[in-house]
């Protein structure tokens, strides 16, 4: 388990980095312009990306007071991508040097919600490594909508291939 968990960890960090040297190269405009999806921009839909993989590390750690990036400031967008990729690059360390029972430990935590819930932390690096998926794909959806034609693939036999 620990073997996947890595390579999908080191995948997750991969196939930002090629998504945010596109979506660095487009202007302001592209980056905020007003898109039907999940959340209305690319700056939007990268700064969920964050918060999630913040929250979820301070959860691990068993941080009080939670800290959302979105909300904390209003980061450009060169902070947001160095912010998740910073992220990523965490959670590849935390996965390298987790022992199989930190990976099985069964982590209690409340959603932003308030509900509470218990679930190995296992599953919530599988839950990130999904979730930065999905995002991707609707990332990829947005940049065409921008007007970017060429966007490199991110799929994970590609990087399995590296």
């Amino acid at each position: 388990m620990k073997q996947l968990l890595a390579s999908f960890a080191q995948y997750e960090y991969w196939a930002n980095k090629q998504l945010l040297e596109v979506i660095l190269s487009l202007s302001e405009e592209q980056q905020l312009q007003e898109i039907k999806s999940s959340f209305p921009s690319i700056q939007k839909t990268l700064l969920h990306m964050w918060d999630a993989s913040s929250i979820w590390w301070q959860r691990l750690h068993k941080t009080e007071q939670l800290e959302v990036p979105s909300l904390s400031f209003h980061p450009a967008m060169n902070d947001i991508v160095q912010g998740l990729l910073k992220q990523n690059q965490q959670w590849i360390e935390w996965v390298n040097t987790a022992t199989d029972e930190d990976l099985v430990f069964i982590l209690a935590y409340k959603t932003l919600k308030g509900d509470l819930f218990e679930q190995p932390v296992k599953e919530i690096v599988l839950h990130l490594n999904n979730h930065g998926t999905f995002h991707r794909g609707q990332l990829v959806t947005m940049l065409r909508q921008v007007g970017v034609e060429k966007i490199p693939q991110t799929d994970y036999i590609l990087f399995s291939r590296l």
